[in-house]
């Protein structure tokens, strides 16, 4: 009962006093150490994360399926609120887009930048963006973070 209490609390710190921990379902490969450090991420910043390992033609057919474009593919897809969350997405991105609620499929880091959510261990780290998945399959710039 300890846990469960702490891990309210936490949800009210990062949600707002009053608001859920908002639920994220991850569709990943099982063997995907990244995969589970940006789920880990996710819920440290008080979203509620449940995965589904899938094989990797099965999650290119998801990919695909929920209108991620081929050159914004990453390594898994989430899924929040209604929106696809591609790759090493960070949670501040995520909070802001479902915040501002556009209309769009969601929000991809393509590839595994090093030093991106779930990405940064070993001290270094690359730039990398973070784009906004319009619902017609085109991509426009949301957020860029330096390399550090």
């Amino acid at each position: 009962m300890l846990t469960r209490i702490a891990g309210l609390t936490l949800s009210v710190i990062f949600l707002g006093a009053g608001a859920m921990a908002q639920e994220m379902q991850v569709a990943k490969n099982a063997s995907c150490g990244c995969c589970a450090a940006w789920m880990e991420r996710m819920q440290a910043q008080g979203f509620d994360v449940g995965a589904q390992n899938m094989d990797y033609d099965a999650l290119y057919q998801l990919k695909v399926a929920a209108g991620v474009p081929e050159d914004m593919m990453g390594c898994h897809t989430a899924r929040v609120a209604g929106y696809v969350i591609e790759g090493h997405v960070p949670s501040a991105e995520i909070r802001r887009l479902l915040e501002e609620a556009p209309r769009a499929v969601g929000l991809a880091v393509p590839g595994m930048p090093a030093g991106a959510p779930g990405m940064d261990y070993g001290g270094q780290s690359e730039a990398f963006e973070v784009y906004l998945i319009a619902m017609d399959g085109t991509t426009s710039l949301y957020a860029t973070y330096p390399a550090e």
